[in-house]
């Protein structure tokens, strides 16, 4: 048993009010945590007569969701099929869950109908049809964009959406401590609030929508309250984990010397147009369309024997209008940084990324815990296999969130549950924060190290 945990026995009923009980509980019936895209999706296609509570651990607009740029994977018809599923698979190292693989491929058309009834304005050629962009490892162009920011113009909208129901609760800086369990069943969380208290937040079914690990790294594309907090309560209550050594690292982000917030991803978008990259002596080294961890690789050993912390990338072949249209965001950026995209090559450095691994969940997001599901990048339904597959993502964390909120309606509609809480359940663990969660982080740190081999590289991890 991890040091600090809460498992509990069913006791007497709390006071059954709305959201409070006894000045430190709230209750609901659905909490998310986390309000990126997974989370959001999975709230707006619960029931509507279901109050819901999204909590997260920073401000509604700082997930990773909101950093992804490149953009969102569709079928555009069933003549790619094959080719989709092959590269998705092929990118894995084929050990991807291949039924979760076809479940995505063939949800993607009816997700993204329903994104653009949402109101997601994705790219279109001049006819109206969408605009298709190809990536690293795509045998063809069937990726969705919405210029270089298309997390951020799917998440606002489905943000705008959750805002608008009455059912649908939204808490900021409120943030997940531990789960509430006893014989394998969750009952909510124990949540740190923006006032800095402590409370049992009682719930009917939990969602994990926490997001990735990247916090964890000393450079990451990751926001650095992204520190791997459902991995740490699924180790603490023993709800079954897969594959957190798959770990992925993007081959380029800007570099920076000295630490840094976080990394800034140089999409792969840009070489799916026509970019280049190039040793110090400005020499093309490497297919720029190789399977991520495969770039990667190639990257860090050119790194290695030209004896430098960086490579270069030359995004010049892409007509200066594409840039702008295309990569409006990643051009001011460079520029900010004192480098014009269209006279000369910019720095680049692979960083940590995106986490394929996490808590083991089937086909319908459901854990190894009742009442308890995982969506998003904390889950792991064995869609990427070992390594992602570009742009996959968003539409993975969508068609799965989809499914989990499906699920718990079904159930709901079954059976009506009052799971009780036992009067006066103790929270002094949870009084020393800083030690908590620095046992936390370790816990998942050890876990990770614990079940690396066999993964890929992780550069910059900390101790």
């Amino acid at each position: 048993m991890h040091k600090y945990s809460i498992q509990i026995k069913l006791g007497a009923l709390v006071a059954d009010s709305p959201r409070k009980e006894k000045g430190i509980s709230m209750k609901t019936d659905i909490l998310i945590v986390g309000s990126g895209c997974s989370g959001l999706y999975c709230a707006l296609h619960l029931p509507q007569q279901m109050r819901v509570t999204v909590i997260t651990k920073s401000d509604l607009e700082s997930s990773d969701s909101f950093l992804a740029q490149g953009g969102i994977c569709m079928l555009r018809d069933e003549d790619d099929y094959e080719g989709y599923f092959e590269d998705t698979m092929r990118a894995g190292h084929y050990e991807n869950n291949s039924a979760s693989v076809e479940i995505m491929i063939r949800s993607s058309r009816q997700v993204i109908q329903e994104l653009v009834g949402y109101g997601v304005e994705f790219q279109r050629e001049a006819d109206g049809s969408f605009a298709y962009t190809r990536e690293g490892a795509h045998s063809k162009k069937r990726i969705l964009f919405h210029k270089d920011i298309t997390g951020k113009e799917i998440t606002r909208k489905l943000l705008g959406q959750a805002k608008s129901r009455k059912n649908i609760e939204l808490l900021e800086y409120t943030q997940m401590l531990d789960l509430i369990s006893g014989d394998n069943r969750c009952y909510g969380a124990v949540v740190k609030k923006a006032d800095g208290t402590t409370a049992l937040l009682r719930a009917s079914y939990t969602v994990l929508a926490c997001g990735g690990i990247g916090g964890l790294y000393t450079h990451s594309t990751n926001y650095r309250h992204l520190t791997g907090d459902a991995i740490a309560a699924a180790l603490r209550h023993q709800v079954a984990l897969k594959n957190i050594n798959y770990i992925q690292i993007h081959p380029t982000t800007f570099y920076t010397e000295g630490k840094q917030e976080r990394s800034f991803l140089i999409s792969e978008s840009v070489r799916g147009e026509g970019a280049k990259l190039y040793d110090k002596h400005m020499r093309r080294f490497v297919n720029e369309l190789l399977p991520r961890d495969e770039l990667t690789a190639a990257i860090l050993e050119q790194m290695k024997k030209d004896g430098t912390p960086y490579v270069w990338e030359d995004l010049r072949p892409i007509p200066k209008a594409e840039l702008d249209a295309h990569f409006p965001n990643i051009v001011a950026y460079c520029a900010k940084m004192g480098f014009d995209v269209t006279k000369e090559c910019i720095p680049v450095v692979p960083a940590q990324h995106y986490f394929m691994g996490g808590i083991q969940v089937d086909t319908d997001s459901r854990t190894s815990m009742e009442q308890l599901y995982a969506v998003g990048e904390t889950a792991c339904n064995g869609v990427h296999g070992r390594n992602r597959l570009a742009s996959n993502s968003l539409l993975e964390s969508l068609v799965f969130a989809q499914r989990a909120a499906e699920d718990i309606g079904n159930k709901a509609a079954k059976e009506k549950r009052e799971d009780a809480l036992p009067a006066g359940v103790g929270m002094e663990q949870y009084e020393d924060y800083e030690a908590y969660i620095a046992d936390s982080q370790a816990a998942v740190l050890e876990e990770i190290r614990r079940t690396e081999a066999g993964g890929q590289n992780k550069p910059g991890l900390q101790d």
